[in-house]
C-alpha cells in the first residue's frame, strides 16, 4: 500500500474502538488504526485483546498497532492481525504510559534503538503485510534521538514512519514540534507521517506543507470531532449544529449497539466507553479558517485556551458541559433514545434540572501511542 497522501486515524487507547472507527469512516476517514494491542496477550488469545484486531467491513484500509519487546511475540501478533484483515502492522515505539514502558515496550524502545531495529527486521521478514513504526521525538527534552531512531527504522525495512512531535516526558502538555518532524522528513526516504495537534482542516494543510510529511495522522482532533476527516478532504469547515450533533452521536450509538448488542450486557460494555467519549465531544467548538487560521499558525488550537465560541443555546450548553456527571447522563439518554427528538427533549431536561456552566477550552489530553 502507499502511505502517501493519507489522513490516518491514530491508534487511540480506549477511543479507537470499532464503533468509533466506523463513525470516522462514515465521515470520510479512509485509513484507520486499531487501539494498541499487547503482543503477548494476542499470543495468548486473550478475548479482550483479540477484539482489538477485529476489522469492520466498512473500513477500507485498517491497520493494527501492537506493543512488543520480543521479536517472536511481535511476529506472532502481526500474523494474527494480518489473518484478520489488517492491511499493515504498526509497532508502537511512542506510548508514554507507565504500564507500557515498565514492560520494555512503547517509548522505552526509543532508548534501545538497536533492539528496536532487530524487532522491525523480524517483523518485516515474518509478516505478509507492510510494517510501519510510530515514534516520539525521544525520551525527554535532553534526549531527543528521533533522527537516529528514524534511520534505524528505515534501514530495518519499515515501509513508513509516524513521528509524534513530542517526547515521552512531555506526554501532551506542550505543542507538537513540527520542525522536528520536518527535519526527519528531510533525512529519510520512506514516507514520514506527521502527528500532533491536528484539530482543523487548515492546520492539517499548513502542517503538511510546513513539514513536507507524506501523510497526516489525527488523534485527539478526531475524538472531539469525528467529522474532521471530511473537513480535511473537502478543505472546508463542517460545523454541525447542536441538533445535527445529536444525530451524529446517535449514529455512533447505533454502531455501539451493532457491536456490543442492544441488551443489558451490551449496554454495560458500551457504558465503559460512552461517557468517556462525551468527555471529548463536549470540547467541540466551531473554528472557521477566516477567524482562526492565522492564530493556529502562531500556536496550535488544540493547545490554546479559547473563549466559548458561537451561540450557546440550552441544547448547545448541555452538549458542551464538561462535567463527568453530565457525560454519564448523556450516555444513558443516547443509549435509550428512539429518535433524535427524544434525545433532544431529554437533554433539555438536563438543562432545566441542572443547568451547566459554559466550558472554555477544547484543550484535552489522552494517552495514546
Amino acid at each position: 500500500m502507499d502511505f502517501r497522501d493519507r489522513v490516518i486515524l491514530a491508534p487511540l487507547t480506549k477511543g479507537g474502538n470499532l464503533p468509533f472507527r466506523r463513525l470516522c469512516v462514515a465521515y470520510d476517514c479512509k485509513t484507520t488504526t486499531s487501539e494498541m494491542a499487547y503482543s503477548g496477550q494476542v499470543m495468548r488469545q486473550t478475548p479482550t485483546e483479540m477484539a482489538l484486531l477485529r476489522k469492520h467491513v466498512d473500513e477500507p484500509c485498517f491497520g493494527v498497532q501492537i506493543a512488543a519487546s520480543k521479536a517472536e511475540l511481535a511476529v506472532a501478533a502481526g500474523l494474527a492481525a494480518a489473518e484478520r484483515g489488517a492491511a499493515f502492522v504498526d509497532l508502537n515505539c511512542g506510548c508514554p504510559i507507565h504500564d507500557v514502558v515498565k514492560r520494555g515496550m512503547g517509548a522505552t524502545l526509543l532508548q534501545r534503538p538497536a533492539h528496536l531495529g532487530r524487532l522491525v527486521e523480524a517483523m518485516v521478514k515474518g509478516l505478509p503485510v507492510p510494517v510501519t513504526v510510530k515514534i516520539r521525538l525521544g525520551w525527554s527534552e535532553d534526549d531527543k534521538n528521533a533522527s537516529d531512531v528514524a534511520r534505524i527504522v528505515e534501514e530495518s525495512g519499515a515501509k513508513a514512519l509516524t513521528v509524534h512531535g513530542r517526547t515521552r516526558e512531555q506526554r501532551y502538555t506542550k505543542a507538537a514540534d513540527w520542525e522536528w518532524i520536518a527535519k526527519i522528513v528531510s533525512e529519510r526516504t520512506i514516507p514520514v507521517i506527521g502527528n500532533g495537534d491536528v484539530y482543523t482542516w487548515y492546520e492539517a494543510e499548513d502542517l503538511q506543507k510546513k513539514s513536507g510529511c507524506a501523510s497526516v495522522m489525527v488523534g485527539r482532533g478526531a475524538l472531539i470531532k469525528p467529522w474532521i476527516f471530511r473537513e480535511i478532504d473537502q478543505k472546508q469547515e463542517f460545523e454541525p449544529t447542536a441538533e445535527q450533533r445529536v444525530s451524529i452521536y446517535r449514529q455512533f450509538l447505533g454502531y455501539m449497539k451493532d457491536h456490543f448488542r442492544d441488551d443489558e450486557k451490551g449496554r454495560k460494555r458500551a457504558m465503559f466507553f460512552l461517557p468517556w467519549h462525551f468527555g471529548f465531544f463536549c470540547r467541540y467548538r466551531p473554528l472557521p479558517a477566516s477567524q482562526y487560521r492565522e492564530m493556529s499558525r502562531q500556536h496550535p488550537l488544540m493547545q490554546t485556551r479559547l473563549p466559548d465560541i458561537g451561540e450557546v443555546t440550552p441544547l448547545e450548553a448541555v452538549l458542551r458541559d464538561s462535567r463527568e456527571t453530565t457525560h454519564q447522563k448523556l450516555a444513558a439518554i443516547f443509549w435509550a433514545s428512539q429518535s433524535d427528538q427524544e434525545a433532544i427533549d431529554q437533554c433539555m431536561q438536563i438543562f432545566a434540572n441542572d443547568p451547566p456552566t459554559a466550558g472554555e477550552s477544547p484543550e484535552v489530553a489522552v494517552a495514546h501511542g
